[in-house]
């Protein structure tokens, strides 16, 4: 009997958390088609199961745009399995019924390896740029192709963007740089 009334307790205290956690569920439940430019759960979704993929680094870049119920994901990537997995981690979102997957995969090349490691080292080292490497996913990406720098991300202001440009443009074998750096707006 003891053990019967123990088991009554526990479901008599988890009773309310599982109230409210199917309460926040129908909260964030997707509407069944998304309207036109996607809905801001679907934006949210798709910007997360993105930012949760393993080996989503630095050095890749991936964009996405969401039309009705089409994503459309775009950008540069250096691991072919990437490109894969970001496509299927956006498949599995209720509410998205179609994916165009448009990301590049670069080519593999020593020479744009060390390119990488070099700009990795040269943004990252500066004072007040080493902040933009903070934490599990960095706001700075650099994405190098045939000896070609593309900066991509967001940072607090101008000065950080010439920075971050400046630097780039110092590296050794660098042959161009295009700064997509975005300034974040005023508050």
């Amino acid at each position: 009997m003891r053990r019967i009334s123990g088991m009554v307790l526990l479901a008599l205290l988890c009773q309310p958390v599982y109230g409210w956690v199917s309460a926040n569920l129908q909260a964030e439940t997707p509407p069944q088609r998304v309207s036109q430019g996607g809905s801001d759960w679907v934006k949210r979704e798709v910007g997360h199961e993105l930012a949760l993929l393993p080996w989503y680094s630095v050095f890749d870049i991936i964009k996405y745009r969401i039309d009705d119920s089409k994503v459309t994901l775009m950008g540069a990537v250096t691991r072919p399995a990437l490109k894969n997995e970001a496509e299927n981690a956006v498949k599995k979102i209720e509410g998205v019924e179609a994916v165009d997957n448009q990301i590049e995969v670069l080519p593999p090349s020593p020479s744009d390896d060390q390119i990488r490691r070099a700009e990795y080292r040269a943004i990252y080292s500066q004072p007040g740029l080493e902040r933009y490497g903070v934490g599990s996913l960095q706001a700075i990406h650099i994405i190098v192709k045939g000896g070609q720098v593309t900066l991509e991300g967001v940072v607090a202001g101008q000065g950080d963007k010439d920075l971050a440009n400046v630097e780039a443009r110092r590296v050794p074998g660098v042959f161009s740089v295009t700064n997509n750096l975005q300034v974040e707006p005023s508050r």
